[in-house]
């Protein structure tokens, strides 16, 4: 279809031959030139051609446009204005309940478009393209004012999706302007007590205390109440909500049905015996599940995530555990599944990872079916005000970067905002992407309850002192139109007040009954760690016969299929060293452990930058063929049971990312998910979520999680950007046995530790320091019997010393520079150094540490790192492994990681090898 939206203010001469292209077939010009020349039709029907200009009859009787060069000229520029008004009309809608709107030079005055008021009571076509026929230029303009200008504003012009741009056109013009049941209205007004309520009881039981309220944005209950009523009856079985503090009482008493029980008892400070493992956290962080019954009387299993006071963090981690409970339960059906993301407005303009997750949207292996975001727009952010707070006209602008429809709505319209939230959910279920709602409101105190918000906005609130809220304005609504009176009202305020003090005293409320989902009831199979279950990991073995048809697997290239020459070679090698040595390199010994695990019936899923190669071109999980560009899993052919492996390339986020998998390994237990940084110290762009979700999540929220991450670590002369993983970071945050540490040197230790995820009777996050140059050392390899027998060795003893009585030094390390130091061991053939790896820092491995000291008796010890002092493990050792005494061998103190100057960095390398083995 050709689009000639381009052309409204072109000579009409060319209208004209776009017009007769209309004559000859009407899909032929855009949809809204097609209505534009509907009203001609009917003018040429009636008139016989008799207003025609000059030329209006051509050979065979066509004829064509019957109005002069100046009527055209008019026509167009109603057509224009129409345009216009689908386009900016936002800007000037009133969807501010508080002040008046910032002039955004919208440019609608009919003057922009050739127009004064002498042309109001003048009739036109172009009334045709709004479904109003021939009709005045002021019945046109007010039509758009109400449709457009009204309580509700939409942004969509930007969308090239015809269908998508049509189908919202059509939702504006005809659903928001139909009525609502009484029924409809009676539940808004019910949802309405319920949030204001709610707030006004414990702004009295509860003075001073902080609860982030939800008062002046009551209006969110309604509309989640809306949203997900509306979503089921549209397929959704589950819908998944992520938001920050304010207001997150309210939803979960008034949308997940939390008891006022529960909520009081933590207003009171109370915990329950056994929900929390071990500092536990505010209450206004907390999660909760619950199974709800709908206006319609059907199930729904609603989830409200925890999340810290960074806000927009939990964003990526709903969208991973939306997408992980899609693959698990729902067989990847995006449409039984819904996020919902509750944004404030600063934080939605002011935080990173919004844009992230707007850029992971419509990706493969992002790709959650779309995105409900709710903006609770307080017009401030703590104490500053929107101007301060943005460059751009709205906090919703990131929405245009993929499209997605916004609408801007006042939350004193309690209506017009439910409507728009049937609208977008009926959108996200039809489109399957994300899609924006506005709420327009304000914060009735101050950043909480105990801050006075007058210090900083005195005049805004001075109006928000005598607004009313919009349960009264609402009420008065109704009652103005008869439809309730007042004295419903009221019973209803005075009914749902004796409710909560009967909650408070306990008296009638209980717990929502909840069903379990399949996952969930594998959480439940699994149980808290203890202290004895660290002190030596569980057999992960695999059998020689299981060993050796996955390796053929692995190895197997289907018929047809030309891979590169050196990928070819690569696996030739590898077949070469399996059949004539015995002998598994790293990458075979990482693709061994996620075969097996799918051969078990597990799922295993990856993601980062270049996983499917590999950053260091090492894993080759994923080939192309040269000829086709067709690619092929090399884990695609695993005898067994059959779980699904998914790996994908990730955007060049790691803070999104790693959110996203994180939240994927909360979702399912028996799935291992895996993040590859590009390189270990990348890492730092995800920081937020390592220290709010990853390393603290079981102690603050009992949230188990057997995530791994592979940070890329180990100094090989690259610079202070590609060196470390920053280990000493991860190290400072252990602590009651959260996360296991780990750089391994050995193929069959890498399997084992990667097993030993899925084989635990819980979970916990590993953070894997990977090898880069060592992925191909000689010495990383493995034999088979490594992967046939045992499990994770905490510890390595030194296989060079034969007779332990001749050792006076051992050198404990770790990762890396266990290589560099046994060549010097070898080469000088010093039997009297013995190089002990730690190949888990945390837990600590006490017991095997202390049955290796036992056996070199006498020798002084050495802790070696490539690392500067201040980093590294030196620190985290000397503060908790006490047990015997040693010294520290390392780089002086940096304060950058790593010299960029490859001869410095082999001169410190060596100065550090030479005084381990002088000292």
């Amino acid at each position: 279809m050709k689009d000639f939206s381009f052309v409204t203010n072109s000579h009409p001469a060319y209208i004209e031959s776009l017009y007769q292209d209309y004559r000859k077939d009407p899909t032929s010009v855009d949809p809204d030139w097609a209505k534009f020349f509907v009203g001609f039709d009917y003018a040429v029907s009636n008139t016989n051609g008799t207003t025609a200009t000059a030329g209006d009859v051509k050979a065979g009787g066509t004829k064509v446009l019957p109005v002069s060069n100046e009527q055209l000229v008019k026509e167009l520029g109603v057509f224009r204005l129409i345009q216009a008004y689908r386009k900016k009309a936002h800007l000037i809608a009133k969807t501010n309940p508080i002040r008046e709107r910032k002039n955004r030079h919208a440019n609608l005055d009919i003057s922009f478009f050739g127009f004064s008021d002498a042309d109001l009571n003048t009739e036109f076509y172009a009334g045709e393209v709004i479904g109003l026929g021939k009709t005045t230029l002021a019945k046109i303009v007010e039509y758009l004012r109400k449709i457009y200008a009204g309580p509700v504003g939409l942004e969509f012009t930007y969308i090239n999706d015809r269908k998508k741009m049509e189908w919202l056109q059509n939702e504006m013009e005809t659903t928001m302007q139909q009525p609502l049941s009484l029924d409809q209205k009676k539940r808004i007004l019910q949802k309405l007590n319920q949030g204001v309520m709610f707030e006004k009881f414990l702004h009295k039981k509860y003075i001073g205390q902080k609860r982030f309220s939800l008062e002046g944005g009551e209006t969110t209950i309604p509309c989640l109440d809306n949203i997900i009523n509306t979503a089921v009856d549209h397929g959704v079985q589950e819908v998944v909500i992520g938001m920050a503090h304010r207001g997150r009482l309210n939803v979960l008493a008034n949308t997940l049905g939390k008891t006022y029980e529960q909520i009081f008892s933590e207003f009171e400070g109370n915990s329950t015996p056994d929900t929390t493992m071990g500092s536990g956290d505010v209450k206004y962080h907390l999660g909760f599940r619950s199974t709800l019954k709908t206006a319609n009387d059907k199930d729904v299993n609603v989830q409200l995530t925890p999340n810290p006071s960074h806000l927009e963090v939990v964003d990526p981690v709903v969208l991973g555990f939306s997408r992980s409970k899609a693959d698990v339960i729902y067989d990847s059906d995006y449409d039984k599944i819904l996020p919902i993301l509750i944004h404030g407005d600063a934080a939605v303009a002011g935080q990173g990872v919004v844009y992230e997750i707007a850029q992971m949207s419509k990706l493969r292996g992002y790709y959650t079916g779309g995105t409900i975001h709710f903006v609770i727009n307080n017009q401030i952010g703590f104490t500053t005000d929107f101007d301060d707070a943005r460059s751009s006209d709205y906090s919703t602008s990131v929405a245009a970067i993929i499209q997605a429809p916004v609408f801007h709505v006042n939350g004193d319209d309690v209506e017009a905002a439910v409507k728009v939230c049937d609208i977008a959910t009926r959108y996200r279920q039809e489109f399957n992407e994300d899609i924006y709602i506005d709420l327009l409101c304000y914060r009735r105190h101050g950043h909480n309850e105990g801050d006075d918000p007058k210090f900083t906005q005195p005049h805004l609130y001075s109006l928000i002192e005598k607004h009313e809220d919009p349960r009264e304005i609402y009420s008065k609504v109704l009652v103005a139109h008869g439809e309730v009176d007042a004295k419903l009202a009221q019973e209803m305020e005075e009914s749902f007040w004796k409710d909560l003090q009967d909650r408070l005293d306990e008296v009638k409320e209980h717990p929502l009954p909840y069903v379990y989902q399949k996952p969930e009831i594998w959480w439940q199979s699994l149980r808290k760690s203890t202290p004895e279950d660290f002190i030596k990991s569980p057999e992960t073995a695999i059998s020689p016969e299981q060993l050796d048809s996955i390796f053929k697997a692995i190895m197997t290239i289907p018929g047809g299929f030309k891979p590169l020459r050196k990928v070819e070679k690569l696996l030739t090698d590898k077949k070469e060293l399996y059949d004539g040595q015995g002998l598994l390199d790293w990458s075979s010994g990482e693709l061994l452990a996620y075969a097996s695990l799918l051969s078990e019936g597990s799922d295993v899923r990856i993601s980062g930058q270049d996983v499917k190669r590999g950053t260091f071109s090492h894993r080759h999980a994923i080939i192309r063929n040269e000829e086709t560009n067709e690619e092929y899993s090399r884990l695609s052919n695993v005898p067994g049971k059959g779980g699904k492996l998914r790996i994908y390339n990730s955007l060049l986020s790691e803070f999104a990312v790693l959110g996203f998998e994180y939240g994927y390994s909360i979702a399912n237990p028996n799935a291992l998910t895996i993040w590859e940084a590009q390189f270990g110290d990348f890492s730092n762009g995800a920081q937020t979520v390592i220290d709010q979700f990853v390393t603290s999540a079981e102690t603050k929220w009992q949230k188990q999680s057997g995530l791994v991450m592979l940070l890329p670590h180990g100094y090989e002369g690259q610079g202070p950007e590609h060196s470390s993983a920053r280990l000493e970071r991860f190290l400072q945050m252990c602590a009651e046995y959260n996360i296991f540490v780990t750089n391994c040197t050995t193929a069959a230790n890498f399997f084992h530790a990667l097993r030993r995820q899925l084989a635990l009777p819980f979970r916990k996050p590993m953070i894997n320091f990977s090898p880069k140059a060592n992925l191909r050392h000689v010495r990383s390899q493995s034999p088979i019997k490594d992967f046939t027998h045992g499990g994770f060795q905490e510890v390595l003893d030194d296989p060079f010393i034969e007779d332990p009585a001749r050792v006076k030094k051992v050198l404990l390390c770790s990762g890396k520079m266990y290589f560099d130091l046994s060549e010097k061991q070898m080469k000088e053939d010093r039997k009297d150094v013995a190089i002990i790896r730690m190949e888990q820092l945390y837990p600590l491995p006490v017991t095997q540490l202390e049955a290796i000291n036992q056996k070199y008796k006498g020798a002084t010890w050495f802790w070696v790192q490539e690392e500067p002092l201040n980093m590294g493990a030196a620190s985290f050792l000397q503060m908790n492994l006490k047990q015997f005494n040693y010294g520290v061998i390392s780089r002086n103190p940096s304060a950058a990681t790593a010299t960029g100057y490859a001869k410095i960095h082999a001169q410190e390398q060596a100065e550090i090898i030479e005084t381990a083995f002088s000292i």
